[in-house]
């Protein structure tokens, strides 16, 4: 059973302002939001990355250990499970896939600190300001006693 989620009044013409349906509490595939024939383009594409050997460069489970890594990032659960479950499958080690989390969490860290000195620099903020020190150019000009 479809219910209906109004979007606006009506406007004569307007076919954005009608209502949109939407079920109660259904499961949803996935990709079902995408249609067909660029869901055909996306499985092409992962079948070319993943599955066509002859044409890979990576070892199969670096590829996986990557793969997490990117899955964490992007916050794909789907992409986590599965790329973890091919991983183990390969042979990786929990240590490597320790390791994979741990280059997904600085990577991460390091774009919060990128986007953090951004806002920075726009808002004209410096609240920790790095002590001045000597260029490496001016440390051979020190007389020496």
């Amino acid at each position: 059973m479809a219910d209906t989620i109004e979007t606006a009044p009506p406007r004569s013409g307007d076919a954005a302002a009608e209502s949109i349906p939407v079920t109660d509490d259904a499961q949803t595939s996935s990709y079902s939001m995408l249609e067909p024939r660029m869901k055909k383009v996306y499985g092409a594409y992962y079948k070319e990355l993943y599955y066509t050997p002859e044409r890979r460069v990576l070892d199969p489970k670096v590829q996986e250990l990557i793969s997490i890594a990117a899955s964490l990032v992007a916050k794909c659960d789907g992409c986590i499970d599965g790329h973890i479950k091919k991983a183990l499958s390969l042979g990786a080690t929990k240590e490597e896939i320790s390791e994979s989390i741990c280059i997904a969490a600085a990577i991460n860290a390091a774009a919060i600190i990128d986007l953090t000195d951004r806002s920075a620099a726009r808002l004209g903020l410096n609240h920790f300001p790095m002590p001045m020190t000597a260029r490496p150019a001016d440390a051979g000009s020190e007389k020496k006693g």
